[in-house]
C-alpha cells in the first residue's frame, strides 16, 4: 500500500439512506482524500445516501456483477474477479453475502484483499426468527473474512453463538454520530411544504417506509393523542400509500405528515417533541442516538440494544415489540407531562454525548480498516 492511495470497495444491496449506508458515508467523509472509495448499489435506483457524501472524497460507482441470484460456481467466480485490484472489500448484510462467499472460495485464486463483513440487522423475512439455511450459509461464507463488524450486543451474540464465528473475528463497534450537530437549534421551516406552527406538538420518527417498521402503529397512536399533536415520519419507501390510507381511515390525515427523504436529519430531529419507533426489529438504530443527542424522550419497542442505549429515566417508556396499546399509552403519558419530557430528554442528551459521539466510532473503524490494509500489499 506504500505510496498508493488505498482503494476500498463497498458492496451494498442498496445505497438508500439507511443506517449502514449513512455510517459508510460518515467514514467516507471523515477520511476525505486519504482513501478512494468504490461503491456498488445492487439496486441502481436506490442511492439516496450518496447525497450525504461531501465534495472532498474521491468516489466511483463501478459496474459490478449482480449481488443477487443463485450462488452457482460461475456466478461466484465473476463476483470474485470483480473484487480484484482493491485494498479492502467491505460487504454489508445478507444482500451482499454472496460476495463474501465468493471471497471465501476464490480469495487465493484471484489474490483478493481482506474482506470485512458488516451485519446491521434483518429485514421483514428474518425480523422475528432467523432462517436456518441462511445461518448455515453465513457460517460458510464468512469463513475467510478478516472481520465481522456488528453495532449491537444482540448481533454480537448471534455472530458468536448462532453463526459460530470465532471471537477474534467478531468486532462490536457501536454506531456514533456528530452529537453537536443534532443539539443545534432547528429552524421551523426546515421541511419543504411543512412548517411547525405555534402550539403544535410533534411525535417524530426517521425511518424507511417499510413493513418491518410497523409505522401504521404510530398513525393509530396519534389518533388517540390530543389534536395539537401531529405525527411526522421522515423517510421514503413502499408503504407510503398504505400509511396515508390508514391516516385517512382514522380521520387524522391532517395530522400525519410524510415529508419524504431528509438529507440531513440533524436539522430536523430537534423539531420533534417526542421521538418514536415502532419497528418489529432493530439493532442499534442511529435514529435513536440522533434523537437522544437532540434532547428528546424516546418511545420505542424493547428490541435490539435500545434498552441499553437510552437513559435509565427513559426506560419505563419502552414497550414490547408490536404492542400497539403499550406504544399508545407511553406516548399519551409523555404527551401529558412536559416536565418528564424535558427531564428525560436532558438525560438522553448527556448519555449520547458520553457514549455515542462519532469520534470513538471513527477511531475504531480507522484502526480496523487501515490496519488490515497495512498488512495487505496490492501488486
Amino acid at each position: 500500500m506504500t505510496g498508493k492511495v488505498p482503494k476500498i470497495l463497498h458492496l451494498h444491496s442498496t445505497f438508500d439512506a439507511g443506517g449502514k449506508e449513512l455510517r459508510t458515508v460518515q467514514l467516507i467523509n471523515a477520511w476525505g482524500r486519504e482513501v478512494d472509495h468504490a461503491i456498488v448499489s445492487g439496486d441502481l435506483e436506490k442511492r439516496g445516501a450518496a447525497h450525504r457524501i461531501g465534495k472532498k472524497p474521491r468516489i466511483s460507482w463501478p459496474r459490478f456483477p449482480s449481488l443477487s441470484g443463485k450462488p452457482t460456481p460461475g456466478r461466484l467466480k465473476k463476483l470474485a474477479e470483480a473484487m480484484a485490484g482493491y485494498d479492502l472489500i467491505c460487504t454489508y448484510n445478507w444482500g451482499a453475502i454472496d460476495a463474501a462467499m465468493a471471497h471465501t472460495i476464490f480469495a487465493d485464486a484471484f489474490k483478493l484483499p481482506p474482506l470485512v463483513h458488516h451485519e446491521d440487522g434483518f429485514n421483514e423475512d428474518e425480523a422475528q426468527r432467523l432462517k436456518t439455511r441462511r445461518n448455515w450459509y453465513r457460517r460458510i461464507a464468512l469463513g475467510r473474512s478478516a472481520a465481522l463488524v456488528v453495532p449491537s450486543a444482540t448481533l454480537e451474540d448471534i455472530a458468536l453463538n448462532v453463526w459460530d464465528q470465532p471471537r477474534t473475528r467478531v468486532r462490536r463497534i457501536p454506531n456514533g454520530i456528530d452529537t453537536r450537530a443534532c443539539a443545534a437549534p432547528p429552524s421551523r421551516d426546515v421541511l419543504p411544504r411543512l412548517i411547525k406552527r405555534r402550539g403544535e406538538m410533534w411525535v417524530g420518527t426517521l425511518a424507511g417506509l417499510r413493513k418491518v417498521k410497523q409505522l401504521e402503529l404510530l398513525v393509530q397512536a396519534i389518533a388517540d393523542l390530543p389534536p395539537e399533536w401531529h405525527l411526522v415520519i421522515a423517510g421514503e419507501g413502499p408503504e407510503r400509500e398504505a400509511l396515508l390510507a390508514e391516516a385517512e381511515r382514522l380521520g387524522v390525515e391532517d395530522r400525519v405528515h410524510l415529508p419524504g427523504f431528509i438529507a440531513d436529519p440533524a436539522k430536523l430531529v430537534g423539531l420533534f417533541d417526542i421521538f418514536a419507533l415502532s419497528s418489529r426489529s432493530e439493532q442499534m438504530p442511529i435514529s435513536v442516538v440522533e434523537a437522544m443527542a437532540a434532547g428528546l424522550p424516546v418511545v420505542a419497542p424493547r428490541v435490539g440494544d435500545i434498552a441499553a442505549m437510552v437513559s435509565s429515566d427513559n426506560g419505563p417508556f419502552l414497550v414490547p415489540a408490536g404492542d400497539a396499546g403499550a406504544l399508545t399509552a407511553s406516548l399519551q403519558r409523555l404527551a401529558a407531562d412536559p416536565v418528564a419530557r424535558k427531564r428525560i430528554g436532558q438525560a438522553n442528551r448527556q448519555k449520547a454525548r458520553e457514549e455515542f459521539d462519532e469520534r470513538r466510532m471513527l477511531e475504531r473503524y480507522r484502526a480496523l480498516y487501515f490496519g488490515l490494509m497495512q498488512k495487505y500489499s496490492r501488486t
